[in-house]
């Protein structure tokens, strides 16, 4: 029963991811219309921020109304949001809407962790977190495609109406399988009590930190690689899709075999360093083309996905090794990385662009991720 639940798990992921993903590398470019770029990434620490106030109260909610309820009112929401970006164009209502669907998000992945370690053993976390990793991230593979294909004309809409419909599996298949979902015993521990456990635990609190790391890239690259390709670079949209989907091939090609290499043979600690420095020397890498050929850029992106997918599944199979389905305050702070860098990355992106050329925003990245071998270096391995 537990492997079928997983199977179905693992579709939700894939839907789940689509609603966010296919307007994923659009978001800035499409808000770009409604206000400066330098000003857009404060639109993603408000969200940043609600999102943390959200996941401190999830223990909380919860124990309230069941993970089963939260999951659906959150994709509920994201669907009318969805909605309402594609087809309202009135700034006072698109900025608020806009910080609640990257909200949304944000909050239900800790729901959609839940539902996968209530069906998970230790022995087979890398396996399985790798599978579902690549199930949801195959959603951000075709995604970049199928955009560039939709904004032939710049209609922002069909993007947004697409990944509405998303949600219309994923709330049917989470209706029929787990609408009697038996939650775990939710801890309520206040955020300073968590974060202190979370520092007594020192091996999770070093992986909480690489795991904010690898969010802070998230948070730079999302933002502002699809501006500096179309704005600066003069890529139209259809070549920045091909390029963003060879970019992403590797959450495909590798989490699912790194998974299990560090089930069986290496544990995570290898991989995470050397997939460090990949990630960290080829952002920086970034900073230095100065051609517009395709390849080249199609070619080091991709490099530097090769290092965050495998940071990606490294971070999450050395945590889920480390927690089970009632440490929801663990998990819960856990999914904080992603507010956390979210707030923190686009305030200092803005520094940045106001101090230096644009370009060398990914080379002050690449600096900051180095720093993520401090904790990779010294974590206690699992094998």
């Amino acid at each position: 029963m537990k492997k079928k639940l997983r199977s179905v798990i693992y579709v939700l992921g894939l839907f789940g991811a689509l609603q966010v993903s296919i307007p994923g590398y659009i978001n800035s470019s499409f808000m770009e219309q409604f206000m400066p770029e330098k000003a857009i990434g404060i639109l993603y620490t408000i969200s940043s921020i609600l999102a943390l106030i959200c996941l401190t109260l999830a223990p909380r909610i919860l124990r309230k109304i069941g993970n089963y309820k939260m999951i659906l009112t959150l994709l509920s929401t994201s669907f009318v949001s969805l909605l309402i970006l594609a087809f309202n164009q009135n700034i006072n209502i698109i900025i608020p809407i806009f910080i609640v669907y990257l909200t949304i998000h944000t909050i239900a992945v800790l729901n959609m962790d839940i539902l996968l370690e209530k069906s998970s053993t230790d022995s087979e976390t890398g396996n399985i977190r790798g599978l579902y990793l690549s199930t949801s991230n195959l959603a951000w593979i075709i995604s970049p495609f199928i955009v560039g294909l939709l904004l032939i004309n710049g209609d922002y809409w069909k993007v947004y109406a697409l990944a509405s419909l998303a949600v219309i599996p994923f709330i049917t298949l989470l209706s029929f399988y787990f609408r009697n979902f038996k939650d775990p015993v939710y801890i309520d521990t206040p955020f300073w009590k968590t974060f202190k456990k979370l520092r007594r635990r020192k091996n999770i609190y070093k992986i909480f930190a690489i795991r904010t790391l690898l969010q802070f890239f998230y948070s730079w690259m999302v933002i502002y690689t699809p501006i500096y390709l179309h704005k600066y670079v003069g890529m139209d949209w259809k070549t920045i899709g091909i390029i963003f989907t060879i970019m992403l091939l590797p959450f495909i090609l590798l989490q699912v075999p790194l998974g299990i290499l560090a089930d069986k043979k290496y544990g995570e600690k290898e991989i995470l360093n050397i997939a460090i420095i990949i990630m960290a020397v080829t952002t920086m890498a970034l900073s230095f083309i100065m051609t517009d050929t395709v390849w080249v850029w199609a070619t080091l992106l991709f490099i530097t996905r090769v290092g965050a997918s495998s940071v990606g599944i490294m971070s999450e199979s050395y945590f889920f090794k480390k927690v089970n389905e009632s440490d929801s305050d663990i998990i819960s702070f856990f999914r904080m990385s992603t507010p956390f860098a979210y707030i923190l990355g686009p305030a200092l992106a803005s520094l940045t662009i106001f101090l230096v050329d644009f370009r060398f925003i990914f080379l002050v990245l690449g600096i900051i991720m180095l720093t993520g071998l401090r904790y990779s270096l010294t974590i206690e391995d699992t094998r």
